[in-house]
């Protein structure tokens, strides 16, 4: 039996489906993606509005839940995917589908029950592959110039992108696989505790965290990263099905992405109820340190297993004895450090 098409993974598989053809910006497959997107919100209690993006001629999805102060904390995830081509459809079940699901079911959770203080912004944004990434014409790039709310009043960003795959394959370390990665924690004040304490608040994953700059800012946290606006990264590895037409919905790990789920639910009403004012953006906020914890927690428990983990472990920890008192390094052991996490997510993808 089909399952309905308010499920989680009856969305990723109408999204990734022939009709939709790879959800490319402006064609009738992201049209059908927009709208598969759109009847998903709706089934779930909210009413979505379309943002017209016109660089690209794309478009948003918006939804908004008020809450009991005018400040808010966004959501957002890209539905946008490469399209086809004579190697084939360009299904994205990983990049970006099975964000775009999470997003829904974060919607619905917080539709059901109204998270505390601040309301909150769900957004479904568009070109955020090329030929757009990187420009101006990017869905996120478009909010950000004509935000629905004032920027100002946005405390928070979280953007979602390749949340589909553990780490590496089946039967690694449940330390390894079951890891979630989060970027941007040390740039607004107090965030980085509050992701340390909600880590584990979700069986199934581990959150783990790292400084922005450990990879190229390859997501629609960019623009608001640029405007100043707090902002996170919650992200996975890119796998060897990146961007090729094997990236498809019978590879997802349904149980990761309903702990993801969840974890971002709770996360979000955190986020909500803080109990300051606006959250202060740290534009020179930097941790190398929690980069290196983090390659550690996933190398250490590989060291036995692989001599090129144990290597990693010793690099690693030589990089984590250079940090300062605030826990930063300097430029060319920074470089050290993203070379050993670009060497991680090749040998574990």
């Amino acid at each position: 039996m089909t399952p309905p098409i308010h499920s989680a993974r009856a969305l990723v598989e109408a999204l990734c489906s022939d009709a939709c053809a790879g959800r490319r910006t402006n064609t009738p497959g992201g049209a059908l993606a927009r709208r598969h997107i759109e009847d998903a919100l709706r089934a779930r209690g909210l009413d979505p509005a379309e943002q017209a993006v016109p660089r690209c001629n794309g478009t948003n999805v918006i939804a908004t839940i008020p809450g009991a102060i005018d400040r808010w904390v966004l959501v957002g995830a890209h539905y946008d995917h490469l399209g086809a081509s004579r190697e084939g459809v360009f299904r994205g079940a990983d990049d970006n589908a099975a964000s775009v699901a999470i997003l829904v079911e974060v919607a619905a959770a917080l539709a059901a029950r109204r998270p505390d203080g601040r309301g909150v912004i769900l957004a479904a944004f568009d070109a955020e592959e090329p030929p757009f990434y990187a420009t101006g014409a990017m869905g996120s790039q478009h909010f950000v110039r004509s935000p629905t709310v004032p920027l100002d009043r946005i405390d928070m960003m979280v953007a979602m992108e390749l949340l589909g795959h553990g780490i590496g394959p089946q039967g690694l370390p449940d330390a390894v696989h079951d890891s979630v990665f989060v970027l941007g924690g040390e740039r607004s004040e107090g965030t980085s505790a509050r992701l340390d304490a909600l880590a584990d608040a979700s069986p199934g994953i581990t959150v783990r965290r790292t400084d922005a700059e450990v990879i190229p800012p390859l997501s629609d946290h960019l623009a608001f990263w640029e405007a100043g606006v707090p902002f996170l990264l919650l992200t996975g590895p890119r796998p060897a099905t990146y961007h090729t037409p094997d990236d498809t919905p019978d590879r997802l790990e349904w149980p990761r992405i309903d702990a993801i789920s969840q974890w971002l639910e709770r996360f979000v009403r955190d986020q909500c109820a803080r109990p300051e004012g606006r959250v202060r953006f740290l534009r020179d906020g930097r941790d190398d340190r929690s980069t290196l914890d983090t390659m550690l927690s996933l190398l250490r428990p590989l060291a036995a297993m692989t001599p090129l983990a144990a290597q990693g472990v010793r690099q690693a920890e030589a990089l984590l004895a250079r940090c300062d008192a605030k826990g930063r390094l300097g430029e060319a052991e920074r470089t050290a450090a993203q070379n050993l996490v670009a060497a991680i997510e090749q040998a574990l993808a």
